[in-house]
């Protein structure tokens, strides 16, 4: 209880609140921006969280993401164009609605889907956190490894498209962490013989570059311009909001739980929790087959809209229990705790508890905060969307120069966001995904350190890694991760020959 007062004692304060409703307004614009990722806006955030204190700062990132999710919704339902990577499993369904007379109710349904989602998220990561944590207190070098293996195993195999691709993206992000110091024997490595080098790839430039530069790449060859839109009738639009959600209620339960589950796995994200969620209720719903078709149906809006958002929290679960990032957003968050001296982890909840009593209720906080502004991004969504791309873009490309050169007051940071925003477009040109990218660039410093520390004092004895109890179940579970896609067309295999015999 005293970490809890103190906790809201910190809410109080004059500089979170502005910070809080700063970060709203910015997650909502960029949200609604077609294309623009909260990935992107997190990225482009880092340079103005970098000097706030961790709680202001995580409160900016988890207000922000919240809302740029829903705001994804937007453009979906007005111009079917996802705003984020989020809204794409339904935007279809989302915009056919649109058409249809049916927008508000759309977009009501994915603002309080929104809403319940975050909140139920955030109770997954109240009560399995500090679980985990005090299991996690068990762990060593042998077994904080095989966790990181397994996020990366498990960032390729559920990765969107190939898997082979995935798994290229995660050695190119694997290679680039390789850069600087080796971490046992002090060699530099791949450093050209540049001594800035010798610190590494900067985290927060290569971010800035991969997900900032890369969107304005794409932006510029493909330009859009003045997006216009029709005005949306709000009148009782909860009414019929809350009736749709009762009618539906199956479709919140089966997101929250997908969302809660699919985020808690290093690397997937909202992004592959709204796909799985779509795909699950589309096969469960006697209606699947109007899914995506005619005037679109507003079910998979209920369950993916809140399996997004539900993931967003859960994904907090493995990065501040075992420093794991969920997802993109959560590895720059990372990134930028490390940076602040705070080192997420089982120990966390002992040292500084008050911090995470103060994260869990800046998740409920955004939530209710997201229902009156998402409802005012709502009625004012068609002057949202005009923005025109000559605009924003130059804009996005300051934002990119100055974030990247605040780091450390160098041009090398300068020309790291200028090289990976480069590879960031020619990758997703390609059909690579970042994520993995991402997580390579995060883990693979973890999975060295964790490595050498284990050969080293064991005399490089490696039955260790597999001997060990809960490091023998990692190992099953990383296995299982990488022969489920295998077993999965197997069946679907036999199935198919099975019906048509």
């Amino acid at each position: 209880m005293t970490d809890l007062a103190t906790a809201l004692g910190m809410l109080a304060d004059p500089t979170l609140i502005i910070v809080v409703l700063a970060s709203a307004v910015y997650g909502l614009f960029i949200g609604a921006i077609p294309g623009l990722s909260a990935t992107l806006a997190t990225a482009l955030l880092v340079p103005f969280v970098f000097f706030l204190d961790p709680l202001p700062a995580m409160a900016a990132v988890i207000t922000m993401s919240a809302m740029a999710i829903f705001a994804g919704d937007l453009p979906s339902a007005l111009v079917r164009m996802p705003g984020t990577p989020a809204s794409a499993a339904y935007t279809e369904d989302a915009y056919l609605q649109t058409r249809a007379g049916h927008g508000a109710r759309a977009l009501g349904v994915a603002l309080l889907g929104s809403v319940i989602g975050g909140i139920v998220g955030a109770v997954v990561l109240m009560v399995a956190a500090p679980l985990l944590a005090e299991f996690a207190l068990q762990f060593t070098s042998y077994e904080y490894f095989w966790v990181a293996v397994l996020g990366l195993t498990a960032s390729v195999v559920i990765s969107e498209g190939s898997q082979v691709k995935g798994a290229i993206s995660l050695l190119i992000g694997l290679l680039l962490a390789t850069v600087g110091i080796d971490i046992a024997l002090g060699y530099a490595r791949f450093t050209f013989g540049s001594t800035d080098l010798l610190q590494g790839i900067s985290f927060i430039p290569a971010m800035i570059g991969l997900f900032g530069l890369s969107e304005v790449l794409r932006g510029v060859l493909r330009p859009g311009g003045p997006v216009h839109v029709a005005r949306l009738r709000t009148q009782g639009m909860f009414r019929e909001t809350l009736h749709t959600l009762r009618r539906y209620w199956r479709g919140v339960v089966s997101g929250n739980a997908i969302g809660s589950v699919i985020g808690a796995l290093p690397g997937a994200g909202g992004d592959i929790a709204a796909w799985v969620s779509y795909a699950a209720t589309k096969n469960a719903s006697k209606e699947g087959h109007l899914f995506g078709k005619g005037e679109g149906h507003v079910e998979p809006i209920v369950s993916a809209g809140s399996a997004n958002n539900a993931a967003l929290a859960s994904a907090y679960v493995p990065t501040l229990v075992f420093g794991i990032p969920g997802d993109t957003i959560t590895a720059i968050l990372l990134g930028v705790l490390l940076v602040k001296g705070v080192q997420p982890g089982p120990e966390l909840f002992n040292t500084d508890a008050p911090l995470l009593y103060g994260i869990y209720l800046i998740f409920i906080l955004a939530n209710l905060l997201l229902i009156p502004l998402g409802y005012l991004a709502i009625k004012g969504s068609s002057w949202l969307l005009r923005v025109p791309t000559s605009v924003l873009m130059p804009v996005i490309v300051a934002f990119c120069v100055v974030g990247s050169f605040s780091i450390n007051n160098g041009y090398l940071e300068i020309v790291i966001m200028l090289v990976l925003g480069v590879l960031g477009y020619l990758l997703e040109r390609s059909g690579f995904p970042l994520a993995p990218v991402v997580l390579g660039l995060v883990l693979g410093p973890i999975v060295e350190k964790n490595f050498m520390q284990s050969v080293i004092k064991t005399n490089w004895d490696l039955s260790q890694f597999l001997t060990r109890p809960i490091s023998a179940v990692l190992v099953a579970l990383t296995v299982l991760v990488l022969v489920y896609p295998l077993l999965r067309g197997l069946v679907r295999r036999r199935s198919a020959v099975d019906a048509s015999g």
